[in-house]
């Protein structure tokens, strides 16, 4: 039986023994882990610490020389054989082909993003809209622009924190030691 489906015989089991048709996951979790339904495996701990991990890396930011706030970790997916991993790297080092690919993959996801926004626009205006269509644009151009302009003069953002210890070269030393 796969997991998914141990999982929704959990939430049956839930159900039936107390009488609850609505309720939230956490009530059949915890409900479930006291009554020995489950238990985590060492891979599900491990999945849930890496999960946990990739998030925390993904919130990363530094303030650069010029006073962006670019990400410092990024995630790139690669094959090995059958296998596939998530690499991440640290932007400071990673190779010029690590952060292209890293950003390629990013670029992907905001396609595939804008790909869904706009099948879910296109089957409610054909649907479901009673009213004048909507229309969303992706070109993206102007917002950038629009994004990039809010960048000073002295090449500090507005919103560039002003604490010392979020700068550039104080990133950089903690992230040495």
């Amino acid at each position: 039986m796969s997991y998914k489906k141990q999982m929704r015989r959990i939430a049956r089991e839930f159900e039936q023994q107390t009488g609850k048709l609505e309720y939230t996951t956490k009530e059949v979790a915890r409900w479930a882990i006291e009554n020995g339904k489950w238990r985590a495996q060492d891979t599900v701990l491990i999945k849930r610490c890496a999960d946990d991990l990739a998030d925390a890396l993904r919130e990363q930011y530094m303030t650069d020389p010029q006073g962006r706030r670019p990400r410092v970790k990024h995630a790139l997916t690669e094959k090995k054989g059958k296998s596939q991993y998530t690499l991440w790297v640290d932007i400071r080092r990673a190779t010029p082909s690590q952060i292209h690919l890293a950003l390629q993959q990013r670029r992907r996801q905001v396609v595939g993003e804008c790909k869904q926004i706009k099948t879910d626009l296109d089957s409610y205006n054909q649907n479901y809209n009673t009213g004048e269509q909507i229309d969303i644009v992706f070109d993206f151009t102007d917002d950038l622009r629009e994004l990039d302009s809010k960048v000073t003069v002295k090449g500090t953002s507005a919103s560039a924190p002003k604490r010392p210890s979020e700068r550039f070269d104080d990133v950089l030393r903690q992230s040495a030691s």
